[in-house]
């Protein structure tokens, strides 16, 4: 399918305001023309995220009609998922110019019958990524019967680097020999893998049956899986949707994602981050009445330190831990994949016991 996106992340667009804008951008620029954001008009994608190159932000849909977008993506995962009311002319605008529309709220646009009428009007369609699929099961520990080494990343609080790890290793750990395929468990990994399922807009008790079915079907063809992880085991709101995760795609082994600066959870000052050897054990300890799953490398998200400070936190993780850190985006997902890589190939010869 070709799309060409005009993105709208009207008065959001920004490092950590517009997660799936900012995902688009890095990972199918291509596809992107401009971005709607009146705040940051006359700026690049670089000038503001620091990478994109010269993707222009405009001031308005009409700025933006004159890029020749196929699309409008709303460019923002808030905390709800919700629908901001401020936004709903420019959407219909946007459908009345024949653009399709894709959204990863959890508001499904396809369900709001004015958006639904001018769609059918004019020729638009409106694809909501985080549209549950009709047909799901509970879970049933059926990824015990694959080949594959599951991989999933997990983390000390949301919005903190667990998508954007594995799309950075995905190539790297290819590049080592194993087949490698990325499963998508939220709106913004499907819009770029075009597959998978939104687990966070699953009815709970089928959380683990989606992660399971994923998982599967990524499995297909592949050594190594890599699952997106979604949410945290530490954060009041969203550790439910963690923990089915984790159960249903059974991973092997996991990386757990952190920022160094981030010392509380985001939006909840009242709970604190542990150091990280305490998350691991976490996690590890919440994985192992189902299969052994080590930690097997550290992720840092350090685009908020200057490059000494960044590096300094890499080596106090490693001392820390013991395993392998880095920063992938900012500088090499080496380490992180030969740990993957490693750690498959321990597997297959048997040195590593799986159930």
């Amino acid at each position: 399918m070709s799309r060409r996106f005009l993105i709208l992340a009207e008065g959001s667009f920004g490092p950590l305001t517009s997660k799936t804008a900012n995902a688009c951008i890095r990972y199918v620029p291509t596809e992107v023309v401009a971005v709607l954001d009146s705040t940051q008009v006359g700026r690049t994608a670089h000038d503001v995220l620091g990478f994109g190159g010269n993707i222009p932000v405009v001031a308005s849909l009409t700025d933006g009609l004159a890029h020749r977008p196929s699309a409008l993506l709303i460019g923002i995962a808030p905390a709800g998922g919700q629908f901001p009311p401020a936004w709903r002319d420019i959407v219909c605008d946007a459908l009345r110019a024949g653009l399709d529309v894709w959204s990863g709220l959890h508001t499904l646009l396809g369900d709001d019958e004015a958006f639904a009428a001018l769609a059918a009007a004019h020729g638009a369609c409106i694809y909501d990524l985080r549209r549950a699929p009709a047909d799901l099961d509970v879970g049933y520990g059926r990824v015990r019967e694959l080949e594959a080494t599951v991989v999933l990343t997990v983390g000390t609080d949301c919005n903190i680097g667990k998508m954007t790890t594995q799309l950075q290793v995905q190539q790297a750990v290819q590049a080592r020999g194993p087949r490698v395929h990325f499963a998508a468990t939220g709106q913004t990994g499907i819009l770029i893998a075009g597959r998978g399922i939104a687990v966070d807009a699953v009815v709970a008790d089928f959380i683990a049956g989606a992660a399971e079915s994923l998982t599967i079907e990524a499995a297909a063809g592949a050594d190594i899986v890599l699952v997106e992880g979604q949410g945290s085991l530490l954060h009041p709101a969203y550790s439910g949707v963690t923990l089915g995760l984790m159960h249903g795609a059974l991973p092997h082994a996991m990386v757990l994602c952190a920022q160094p600066s981030r010392t509380t959870i985001n939006r909840n000052a009242w709970v604190n981050i542990p150091p990280l050897r305490e998350v691991m054990a976490l996690y590890e300890n919440m994985m192992r009445p189902l299969r052994a799953s080590p930690v097997i490398a550290v992720a840092l998200n350090t685009y908020d330190l200057d490059e000494p400070a960044a590096l300094r936190a890499i080596h106090e993780a490693q001392d820390h831990t013991g395993l392998p850190v880095t920063d992938p985006v900012r500088f090499n997902a080496a380490p992180i994949a030969d740990a993957i890589a490693r750690f498959h190939s321990d597997r297959r010869v048997g040195t590593i016991q799986s159930s």
